[in-house]
C-alpha cells in the first residue's frame, strides 16, 4: 500500500484512479470486516475526491451515517462534520469508508459492535483489538493508506499493536474532540493509526489544531512535527520494569529487542518502577464508567436513531435503550450510575480522582529523569475470539494503556516484530504532555533501528 507521504505527492488523476482501486479492493477482502460497508454489504461511503483515509464510525462526517457501531444509532445521519474531518478537507485529505468498532468505543476485541466482528489481518481467528479495531485492520490489511481514531483508554494503541500498524495518541487537548462520540469527556482524544512513524507524524499535523467550539480544545498553536522529524536526536529513556516483568515471555523478549535498538540508536536507557498497574484499571473503570452514563443518557429515543414502540414515555424510554445498547454498553452504563448515586460518589468518583492526580504525579516524577518512557502496549498479543468471556479478564488487556488517558500524556504504539505465531507485537513510547516532538522523534528513531 502506498504511504501518506507519497499519496500527497499525486496528481489529481492518480488520485482518482487509486480511489477506484481502493474500492475494488474493498469489495474483495469484505471477509475481514474492517469497515462497516464490508459488513453490511452498502457501497463504501464517500467525501470529497482527495486522498482517502478511513473513519472510525464515532466521528462525524455530514451526510453520512455515523452509528459508533450501535443499534441505537441505526439511521441517524450526520448534520456537520467533525473539526478533524474539516481539517483533512482542507489539506486534500478525504473520508473515505466508515471502519468497525466496539459500541461506543467500549471494548477492547471489536466484538461488541452491532455489525459483527472485524478480522486481524494476521490470524482470522484472532482479534484485531479495540475499539479501533476497523481502523487498525484496515491499515494492516492493505485496505486504507491510514486511519482515524479514537483512544479512550488504550483504543488507538492496542489494536495497533495487535495488527502491526503506529497508533498515535495525541495529548489531551491537542486533536479536537468537537464531533467525535462522546464516551468518556475527559479520556476521549481521535489520532492517527498509520503504516509508519512518518505517516502519524504527517495526519498529526493536519488534524491538530485548536478548536473554538470545543471547550477541552487546548488553546495554542499548533507546531508542525513532520517537517522537523530527527530519528537522530539522543534521549534519556526510561524502562518501566515492572510492567516489562509482568509481560508475557514473547512480549517481553520483543521489548527487550525494543530496548537493545534503542540503545544502539545512543540513547540513555534507565529502569523505574510504576505502581500496581490494577490501581490504574480501578481509577479508569470509575471515570471512564461514570463519565459514559451521563454521556449516554440522550439516546433516550427521542431525538437519535431507533426508537422503542410504546404507549407511554416512560416504556419508550425502556425499550429503546434497552433494544438499542448491547451488553458491555449496559454494563458500563450501570456501573457508572452505580458510582455517581447518593451516597457512593465519594467512596468511589471522588476517590478515583484523587488517584488519577497521584498517577499523574508518578510520571511527572519519572520525567524529571527521562525525556521518554517506554512500556508495552498489552501483556500478550492478540487474543482468540471468545477466548476472554469475562469481561473482568477483557478489561485487563487494557492494563498498560490506560494510565495514559488517565494523565493526559501523548503515547505512540511501534511494531516491535512478531511471536512464535506470527502475531505482531507492539511497545509503547510515552512523551511529555505536549511533547509530540520529541515522542515521534524517539518512535523514528525505534522504527529505523529495527528496520520493520
Amino acid at each position: 500500500m502506498i504511504t501518506l507521504k507519497e499519496a500527497l505527492k499525486l496528481p489529481k488523476e492518480e488520485i482518482e484512479a487509486f480511489r477506484t482501486d481502493l474500492k475494488q479492493k474493498i469489495e474483495a477482502t469484505k471477509s475481514l470486516g474492517a469497515y462497516v460497508e464490508q459488513l453490511t454489504c452498502k457501497t463504501i461511503s464517500e467525501y470529497g475526491s482527495g486522498i482517502p483515509i478511513a473513519i472510525k464510525d464515532n466521528i462525524q462526517v455530514n451526510g453520512w451515517e455515523v452509528t459508533s457501531g450501535s443499534n441505537i444509532l441505526q439511521g441517524y445521519v450526520a448534520p456537520y462534520n467533525a473539526t478533524v474531518i474539516d481539517n483533512m478537507v482542507r489539506h486534500g485529505l478525504s473520508p473515505f469508508g466508515r471502519t468497525n468498532m466496539d459500541e461506543f468505543a467500549m471494548g477492547s476485541s471489536t466484538e461488541s459492535s452491532f455489525y459483527g466482528k472485524t478480522l486481524n489481518p494476521h490470524n482470522p481467528k484472532c482479534v484485531p483489538g479495540g475499539s479501533s479495531g476497523g481502523s487498525a485492520a484496515a491499515v494492516a490489511g492493505g485496505i486504507a493508506i491510514a486511519a482515524l481514531g479514537s483512544d479512550t483508554g488504550g483504543s488507538i494503541r492496542q489494536p495497533a499493536a495487535f495488527c502491526g500498524c503506529v497508533g498515535l495518541k495525541p495529548t489531551y487537548g491537542k486533536v479536537s474532540r468537537y464531533g467525535l462520540g462522546a464516551y468518556s469527556s475527559s479520556l476521549d482524544q481521535i489520532g492517527p493509526i498509520t503504516q509508519n512513524v512518518e505517516d502519524a507524524a504527517i495526519l498529526y499535523d493536519i488534524i491538530a489544531g485548536h478548536e473554538p467550539k470545543d471547550s477541552t480544545s487546548a488553546n495554542m498553536a499548533h507546531q508542525s512535527v513532520a517537517d522537523k522529524l530527527n530519528a537522530n536526536r539522543k534521549m534519556t529513556i526510561a524502562v518501566i520494569e515492572n510492567y516489562l516483568n509482568e509481560a508475557s515471555p514473547e512480549v517481553r523478549e520483543r521489548m527487550m529487542d525494543g530496548i537493545r535498538a534503542l540503545e544502539k540508536a545512543g540513547h540513555k536507557i534507565i529502569y523505574r518502577n510504576f505502581i500496581n498497574s490494577k490501581y490504574d484499571i480501578a481509577t479508569y473503570y470509575v471515570i471512564a464508567t461514570a463519565e459514559a452514563s451521563a454521556n449516554l443518557s440522550r439516546y433516550d429515543g427521542v431525538r437519535y436513531g431507533n426508537r422503542g414502540s410504546n404507549e407511554n414515555l416512560k416504556e419508550m424510554f425502556i425499550q429503546s435503550r434497552s433494544l438499542g445498547f448491547g451488553e458491555e454498553v449496559k454494563r458500563r452504563i450501570l456501573l457508572g450510575t452505580f458510582v455517581l448515586s447518593s451516597g457512593y460518589y465519594d467512596a468511589y468518583y471522588i476517590k478515583a480522582q484523587k488517584a488519577r492526580h497521584f498517577i499523574k504525579a508518578q510520571y511527572e516524577s519519572i520525567f524529571k529523569e527521562a525525556d521518554l518512557i517506554f512500556m508495552p502496549v498489552t501483556p500478550t498479543s492478540a487474543f482468540e475470539f471468545g477466548s476472554k468471556a469475562d469481561p473482568l479478564e477483557m478489561y485487563l488487556s487494557d492494563i498498560y494503556t490506560i494510565s495514559l488517558n488517565l494523565t493526559g500524556l501523548p503515547g505512540i504504539s511501534v511494531p516491535l516484530g512478531m511471536d512464535s505465531k506470527g502475531l505482531p507485537v507492539g511497545g509503547q513510547l510515552i512523551g511529555q504532555a505536549y511533547g509530540e516532538q520529541a515522542l515521534l522523534d524517539g518512535a523514528l528513531s525505534l522504527e529505523r533501528e529495527l528496520g520493520l
